[in-house]
């Protein structure tokens, strides 16, 4: 297994596309976890993360360039929530061969209002009754699924179902899996602290991210450079610069009379 640094995203290779749009290429590494893509800076269109380890499809920064994302052939069982957040602009994803189970392990890609593009071929999920009707249901803007256009009358006949009986209780049980599948996660991320760097933490919004590259401008020696440089690519702000920050603005402009206190850590 291959750790996703920032040297190996420098390294791999990137190209245009047929679609013409900016490519970053991460195949085949066997990464086992997403992370330090904010090391990208925003520069693509397209990140392929096919053939790898993933088990989990989360901590990404805020990249709201980023249209696609290639999934392919990794083991991946769930999708965070709230991931819309940090990829506003995502338009395909395709996770062929993958493990995703349940209806309700898709939940979470609902939030992602621009989602026209979704495969899920040679998952579970794909094999479940009415998986087709619910996707066409739950996913208005829809266009292509696992390759397939999806009609007027596919959504159509999805309506339908979904107002009778067992179409409303269809919907009751995804939502009540849904939910313990949330609590479930958020429970071991609490007790294994997943999800977060080495020193803890939560993603950096677009706020933080300008911050720090406000910090790097005011920087006073080229180990601030370094270490601030290496939270804007990681795209995680640890906790010791929240506790820092919050130390600063209850002192004023901290020491030396400088807000960039906060982030020498």
């Amino acid at each position: 297994m291959v750790k996703l640094t920032p040297e190996l995203i420098n390294q791999s290779m990137q190209y245009i596309n047929p679609c013409r749009e900016r490519e970053l290429d991460l195949r085949g590494y066997k990464i086992p976890q997403i992370e330090n893509l904010g090391a990208t800076l925003d520069q693509f269109d397209t990140i392929d993360l096919s053939d790898n380890d993933l088990r989990k499809l989360d901590n990404l920064p805020h990249l709201p360039r980023l249209k696609c994302l290639l999934l392919n052939n990794n083991r991946i069982l769930r999708i965070s929530e709230g991931l819309e957040e940090s990829v506003p602009n995502l338009g395909s994803i395709i996770l062929t061969g993958n493990n995703l189970q349940e209806l309700s392990d898709l939940e979470p890609l609902a939030g992602f209002t621009k989602l026209d593009t979704i495969c899920l071929l040679i998952n579970p999920v794909s094999t479940k009754p009415n998986y087709r009707e619910y996707m066409a249901y739950k996913f208005p803007q829809l266009r292509l699924l696992d390759f397939r256009k999806i009609k007027q009358k596919d959504r159509q006949a999805a309506q339908e179902f979904f107002r009778t009986k067992q179409g409303k209780d269809m919907l009751k049980e995804i939502g009540r899996k849904s939910k313990m599948s949330a609590a479930a996660a958020t429970a071991a991320e609490a007790g294994n602290g997943k999800g977060r760097g080495s020193e803890g933490g939560r993603l950096a919004n677009p706020e933080d991210m300008q911050r720090i590259r406000e910090a790097i401008k005011r920087a006073s020696s080229l180990a601030e450079v370094e270490r601030l440089s290496q939270i804007l690519q990681s795209g995680q702000l640890p906790d010791k610069f929240q506790h820092e920050k919050e130390a600063v603005a209850q002192n004023g402009a901290g020491h030396n009379g400088s807000g960039a206190v906060a982030m020498d850590y």
